[in-house]
């Protein structure tokens, strides 16, 4: 199986089109388009009855002491752990493309709704969900696509994985308030291919040259 952008090359960095946050040289970021990236794939294996789009991030800061703060850095050396901006899944086994902007157009403060989502198919809460618990302001379940917003002083380039999974069931067995984590045990067993493409992305603009 193979999967495909015209919105991003392979290992190519993001527009800042597909980002939740852009950089701003006052305030160091502001709201981007928050636009899904057009994916495609091909070459399902038989006996695919469904398919799961995951979309996370590698490398986000496992603590967040020096996140965003003046003066500070993120070091490369700190541990880092994952943080889900895309979780999708009962999508048709007919499906075999998602247009660009099909699921995400904007950024939605509070979280867009769900979990039910266009194709039939459904949509777990991102990580933005936990990320803005705190903020009065913007805090709620973020359901579908919200795109890259790394910290904007953290020293290494983020990569954005972008995962289809081919699984031999049409309704995966989860159900509620689900993320990534969630998904990814349910989907145990029951993948028959798996492909990925990735692209980069950063706020640091001693990075971004």
């Amino acid at each position: 199986m193979h999967v495909t952008s015209s919105s991003f090359a392979d290992g190519a960095r993001i527009a800042g089109d597909h980002a939740f946050c852009l950089p701003d040289p006052t305030r160091h970021v502001c709201l981007g388009k928050n636009r899904n990236p057009q994916l495609s794939w091909h070459d399902a294996p038989a006996g695919t009855r469904s398919f799961v789009v995951l979309c996370h991030d590698p490398d986000v800061p496992s603590q967040g002491d020096d996140v965003n703060q003046e003066g500070r850095t993120v070091p490369a050396t700190l541990p880092r752990v994952d943080f889900f901006h895309w979780v999708l899944i009962d999508l048709p086994a007919s499906i075999n493309n998602i247009a660009e902007g099909e699921f995400s157009s904007t950024v939605t403060p509070r979280g867009k709704p769900g979990p039910q989502a266009g194709h039939g198919a459904r949509q777990g809460i991102n990580n933005y969900t936990d990320w803005f618990a705190g903020d009065n302001d913007m805090r709620g379940d973020y359901y579908g696509y919200d795109g890259p917003c790394p910290p904007w002083n953290d020293e290494i380039v983020h990569r954005y994985i972008f995962t289809v999974y081919a699984l031999d069931i049409e309704k995966l067995p989860v159900s509620g308030r689900f993320g990534g984590p969630e998904v990814r045990n349910a989907m145990t067993g029951h993948i028959l291919a798996e492909a990925r493409l990735h692209g980069t992305y950063t706020l640091n603009p001693a990075l971004s040259g």
